[in-house]
């Protein structure tokens, strides 16, 4: 048993899911290129614009032939943005096992209203991937960022599949490896794996989901925000830095800046085996320590960015009361910020483990759970 306190703390405490940890080179000062009180529409807004779409291209290994934009309200608006005018052309199904997952099933079921074929899965597990029919457009989360859960590869998605695939990939673009050739359509926010600003997202599109986009017309009326096409044709201007509203020049600087560390420390190789290294860290304390356990049951999907874990004691009284008091002493003590579950997911812990976080702090972290843990035992 622990009773002592650890003798070394992280040197950034910083664990949040989102807005993540900035990278460790970055300084404010690191922002003063940022064209402020120039317009977006100016060159040099446009040139740094289409500078972060690039540079999402090429670090992610985006093929030539996709569309990136960049698009108002975080990942979410990239999400509703291609919900709202693409689906509804076929057959739609959902899949949800974690609070985002299922917050784009109600989307879908009761604004679109459409009759999709659902398929959830508790905190923690997977649905069933092999029964998913790609004759319909297929709309998934590669990551449960509140669950610690990810599909484990794209295996499971069919190349010769009739319908779109409409991936929500935001705490998984930057440190997992996606298969774009099963993506039609892929979303992420500049503020989790690279620990960028929020507020913009990223809407990826394949030529398939291009053709889409130019072939049909939804029955609801789309808001400008949401607009992609003008007389059945892509407004390509979109994928160029021409964004639909006003984006913060200083939040695309920022997103540069996480973009050129990104390729000092290796691109996306380098980036994803930071992310292992760090969720090694947690999944190695679990398997020490007879209290604690992944929430994912499966190994091979369990996230190496948002790694949520429950405690498994049988002297906890209330397991929701007990997580948050052992979050609230880590708050405390400044050796974790913003590590307590989703609101909506089972009781415990969640600890951000992308590239941005040094595997040093996830190391010095764990003698403190281990503390945290018998401190909240005994003042039961």
């Amino acid at each position: 048993m622990v009773t002592d306190q650890p003798a070394a703390r992280p040197a950034n405490p910083r664990f949040s899911s989102g807005p993540c940890a900035k990278n460790p080179a970055f300084s404010l000062d690191k922002l003063a290129d940022a064209p402020l009180g120039r317009s977006h529409r100016a060159a040099v807004g446009k040139e740094k614009l289409l500078a972060a779409i690039e540079g999402t291209r090429e670090i992610l290994g985006i093929p030539a032939d996709y569309r990136i934009g960049i698009v108002p309200a975080s990942d979410t608006g990239a999400v509703e943005m291609a919900m709202w005018s693409m689906l509804g052309a076929r057959g739609v199904e959902m899949l949800a096992w974690e609070s985002f997952g299922a917050g784009w099933v109600t989307d879908v079921a009761k604004q679109l209203k459409l009759d999709a074929v659902v398929k959830t899965a508790d905190y923690g597990q997977l649905p069933d991937l092999a029964s998913v029919d790609f004759a319909n457009d297929v709309v998934f989360t590669w990551n449960g960022t509140t669950s610690g859960v990810r599909v484990p590869n794209g295996d499971w998605i069919a190349a010769d599949r009739e319908g779109l695939t409409i991936c929500d990939a935001t705490s998984a673009a930057f440190a997992m490896d996606l298969p774009w050739d099963k993506l039609d359509v892929t979303t992420f926010s500049w503020q989790k794996v690279l620990g960028g600003e929020a507020a913009h997202g990223m809407l990826i599109l394949s030529p398939r989901a291009v053709e889409r986009l130019e072939s049909y017309t939804p029955a609801w009326p789309l808001p400008k925000i949401f607009r992609l096409t003008k007389g059945g044709k892509l407004i390509e201007g979109i994928f160029k830095g021409e964004t639909i509203n006003t984006p913060s020049m200083l939040a695309v600087e920022d997103y540069l800046v996480a973009l050129d560390w990104a390729r000092s420390v290796g691109g996306l190789e380098g980036l994803i085996a930071r992310a292992d290294a760090n969720a090694q860290a947690v999944f190695d304390f679990c398997d020490t320590h007879d209290w604690i356990a992944n929430l994912a049951d499966n190994p091979a999907t369990r996230s190496n960015t948002s790694v949520c874990v429950k405690f498994t004691d049988d002297r906890i009284k209330d397991g929701a009361a007990f997580a948050k008091a052992v979050a609230k002493r880590l708050e405390a003590e400044g050796v974790a910020h913003d590590i307590g579950a989703y609101r909506d997911a089972p009781a415990g812990l969640r600890i951000w483990c992308g590239g941005t976080v040094e595997t040093a702090d996830v190391q010095a972290l764990l003698p403190w759970l281990d503390w945290a843990f018998n401190a909240e035992i005994a003042a039961q």
